[in-house]
């Protein structure tokens, strides 16, 4: 792409790119937080270009190593299966990242799905592929609800462009404690959630309440969405446009308005925050395959400019760091400056999400996100 810098690296060799991976491996941090730092350092001695195909077959030879042992026990030790099907999926996700766009990715991706329903059928309770049509696309989520509670609470979680619901679902199993059952989506464009973002793809979220409310088994009257990232927008969205029935929205370093902006995207595009293949990312989503096409996209989403921000909505927590290079930190004052009162946690040394080197995204889920969201749905902590 001309004139803009797509890795995340100043000077993206290989080598560079192979460094980086590992500092992040090494101290948790994404995308890499969940794999095991030796066996990162084991598949990248054989990682040699940065060909799409070849990047998913060499990490995917980690993820089928995992497999393979996770279906030895699925007969004997549910518990030690499930784990090794968590991580078989953790590698095939990363050899999909940052997104399909190639055999070898799409390939990787299907075999992450595979992991997961795997990983879904050892645990206890079960977790249960939701399906529901919208605008003739199936949409896929994942149910899970906790044991014991008979039409527990729902919180909607929405996943964020380099993300997939089958990450996420791994680190909502912390709401079953608290008698909260989870539904786990992709964002649009994503995943299995195959829809293009435009304006109006957030009726797809008014589809999957649509589909909690015709079930006897959760209570679809106290709902609470969680966005992250890109998947914030949808979260931010919805606090306006599903108002009436859901009980508040969390969003972290969610895209509003200025994010849209050509201003924005001609410097956020060359962040050393994400780790590569970052307009491909973008771009995919809109559809588009230019730098051009991308600018003169993006701005037919903002909130603001769509007339969303003078009107009333859900309670909301707005997160994010104020050193963010992905999302501009003026996005969240902006939801803070317009409608009713919101409550807000920034992190003035944060990045991305909020997160820091000291400050993980689990360490912020747990503190943060989760007491919010219980709290919201009437749970005891």
């Amino acid at each position: 792409v001309t004139g803009v810098q797509t890795c995340a690296l100043p000077i993206c060799t290989l080598e560079e790119l192979k460094e980086e991976i590992q500092v992040r491996a090494n101290r948790k941090a994404y995308p890499v937080a969940q794999l095991d730092a030796g066996e990162v350092k084991e598949a990248l001695a054989n990682l040699k270009s940065q060909d799409r195909d070849h990047w998913a077959s060499v990490w995917s030879a980690i993820g089928d190593r995992h497999m393979a042992k996770a279906k030895s026990l699925e007969a004997t030790n549910k518990s030690e299966a499930a784990h090794a099907y968590d991580k078989a999926m953790q590698w095939y996700m990363f050899a999909r990242f940052p997104l399909e766009d190639s055999p070898g990715t799409a390939e990787a991706y299907k075999k992450g799905l595979d992991a997961f329903a795997g990983y879904s059928r050892m645990v206890d309770p079960p977790i249960e592929p939701v399906k529901f049509t919208y605008n003739g696309t199936e949409i896929t989520g994942y149910l899970r609800k906790p044991k014991g509670v008979s039409k527990p609470p729902v919180v909607i979680t929405i996943g964020g462009l380099d993300g997939r619901k089958e990450d996420g679902s791994i680190r909502n199993a912390a709401y079953l404690a608290k008698g909260v059952a989870f539904l786990a989506m992709d964002m649009p464009g994503t995943g299995q959630t195959r829809i293009k973002i435009e304006p109006g793809a957030d009726k797809v979220y008014s589809a999957a309440l649509d589909a909690l409310a015709k079930r006897d088994d959760v209570d679809a009257r106290r709902v609470v969405i969680t966005g992250g990232s890109w998947g914030g927008h949808w979260s931010a969205h919805l606090a306006f446009s599903e108002k009436d029935r859901i009980l508040g929205s969390v969003v972290q370093g969610g895209p509003v308005h200025n994010y849209f902006q050509k201003e924005w995207q001609a410097k956020a595009l060359g962040t050393r925050e994400y780790l590569f293949g970052l307009f491909e990312a973008r771009s995919a989503v809109y559809g588009v395959k230019t730098l051009d096409d991308f600018f003169a996209y993006g701005p037919k989403m903002s909130l603001r400019d769509r007339g969303f921000l003078d009107k009333p909505t859900a309670p909301m927590l707005v997160m994010n760091g104020k050193l963010d290079t992905q999302v501009p930190i003026a996005d969240l004052y902006l939801l803070l400056d317009n409608s009713g009162p919101k409550e807000a946690w920034v992190n003035p040394q944060g990045g991305h999400m909020g997160r820091t080197a000291e400050l993980s995204d689990q360490k912020i889920f747990e503190t943060v996100t989760l007491p919010w969201v219980v709290r919201r749905l009437g749970v005891a902590m």
